[in-house]
């Protein structure tokens, strides 16, 4: 959940402070790009109100006939000054375009492009308008022009054209502070986005791993409800209460199975004795009293599985490390006399030692059980092969035998208590085996999984883990 959580928050975050980001920028360069604008409306002001007092222009009969107008000479020089100082193209152009000044010398106003539009807006008596963003990727000139009014006309038209290069310098300098600005949220956003997720889940994790002892048979496990949002908490108590209540009805189902199959045996051993004396009366051989008194073993047989079964559910596992191996060798060994009683070849392979957690009562009693039910229906001249492997952070156990094997919709059911295939129905057993045997499995953290053996029979595979125990 996390990988995917955070993620999710990672993305929001990222895309709110693009959302800030752009913006922020935009409005950057468009107060740099103002800031100049500002600046170069105050320089042609300054030289409008120069221009507006000069009257003699070049090239009219004054002029010719040599009077010399001190206005338009001042003018001249501060034109140059101010090209010379900053590097920005100004001049100041009567109505026809002709120049009163300019600098630098020769610089013709453009007919054309924003020099031109700048320039009929100011000779209708009005600043022009602001010039389109220049982004830092374009190099650009700005173009700014005012009107030289005098008697309530325009007689001129004061232009300067700005190079752009300190301006998008200032912008880039701008937007780069930003973008370290937006990295180190960014940063700040996922630590507190990571601190986030693991005080979110931290009581999921719990839960989960809660959840998963109990499937496993760990009952006593719960949750502390301490930490994460108070919704989780309350998620913590209601899983304590519902466990506290399974596990009481557990509990009472287990000690009615136990306390029913050891009060029943007491009539059922009285039962057998009568029939037994009953016997004594009756000719040897009769098929009734054969009947009942095979029905009545069956019965004790069954009572005496229902408490191993409740005895295997209840009991806590004494786990520690254990050559499976040389267990699994034993019981192959303890098993071979009634192998050879019944016709059957059983065989053991495997390494001389093979180290896991288990608990070697359990664990032998769940081998017999398995080996058990692999004799008695392997037919006679068959095999039933035991093998043991190591296979990473498990010591896999199978037991594979070459009987009539199970189909897929019987292999979904085995090792349900009382379920017994209807092919197998004359085969003497109670049905609880291999329930026995997962019970007594699973309280060690082991598993055991059946499939089909090819070409024909049965695979039985015990996964017991090589890893230590966790405590608690």
């Amino acid at each position: 959940m996390r990988t995917r959580l955070l993620p999710l928050l990672i993305v929001l975050m990222a895309g709110v402070l693009l959302a800030l980001g752009f913006p922020l920028g935009a409005s950057l360069a468009a107060a740099e790009q103002q800031r100049v604008v500002v600046d170069r409306i105050d320089d042609t002001a300054r030289f409008a109100a120069l221009a507006q007092y000069v009257t003699i222009r070049p090239g009219t009969r004054q002029a010719r006939a040599g009077a010399r107008d001190e206005r338009q000479a001042t003018l001249q020089v501060e034109l140059g000054r101010y090209h010379e100082l900053y590097g920005i193209k100004v001049g100041v152009f009567y109505r026809d375009r002709k120049p009163m000044g300019e600098a630098p010398g020769g610089w013709a106003l453009l007919t054309e492009g924003e020099s031109k539009r700048a320039f009929e807006e100011a000779l209708a008596g009005r600043r022009s308008h602001d010039p389109d963003q220049v982004w830092p990727w374009q190099r650009g000139r700005l173009t700014v022009a005012s009107p030289v009014v005098r008697d309530g006309d325009v007689v001129a038209v004061v232009v300067t054209n700005s190079p752009t290069g300190q301006m998008r310098s200032r912008i880039w300098r701008g937007w780069a502070l930003i973008a370290a600005g937006e990295v180190a949220a960014m940063l700040l956003a996922v630590a507190a986005a990571e601190r986030l997720t693991g005080w979110v889940l931290r009581p999921v994790r719990v839960l989960d791993a809660a959840t998963h002892d109990i499937a496993t048979g760990r009952l006593a496990s719960r949750v502390a409800a301490s930490g994460g949002p108070p919704e989780l908490r309350r998620l913590a108590r209601s899983f304590n209460e519902m466990a506290d209540h399974v596990e009481d009805v557990l509990e009472q189902q287990r000690a009615f199975v136990a306390d029913a199959s050891h009060q029943l045996r007491n009539p059922l051993s009285a039962l057998l004795l009568r029939i037994e004396l009953l016997a004594l009366e009756l000719p040897e051989g009769n098929e009734e009293i054969a009947s009942v008194r095979a029905e009545g073993k069956r019965l004790a047989q069954v009572l005496d599985d229902l408490l191993d079964l409740a005895l295997a559910e209840h009991a806590a596992a004494d786990l520690r490390l254990t050559d499976i191996g040389e267990l699994t060798a034993e019981r192959v060994g303890a098993w071979r006399p009634v192998a050879d009683r019944a016709g059957v070849t059983l065989d053991y392979a495997g390494p001389s030692g093979a180290s896991a957690w288990a608990d070697p009562i359990a664990l032998s009693s769940a081998l017999d059980a398995v080996i058990d039910n692999a004799l008695k229906f392997t037919p006679d001249g068959e095999r039933v092969v035991v093998d043991v492997q190591t296979d990473g952070a498990t010591v896999r156990i199978t037991v594979a035998d070459d009987g009539p094997g199970l189909t897929a919709e019987e292999l979904e059911r085995v090792g349900d208590r009382f379920w017994r295939s209807n092919r197998h129905q004359n085969v003497s057993g109670s049905g609880l085996g291999l329930s026995i045997t997962r019970a007594l499995l699973s309280a060690g953290g082991a598993t055991i999984t059946y499939a089909p053996h090819e070409p024909h029979g049965l695979l039985v595979t015990i996964a017991v883990p090589r890893t230590a125990p966790q405590e608690g």
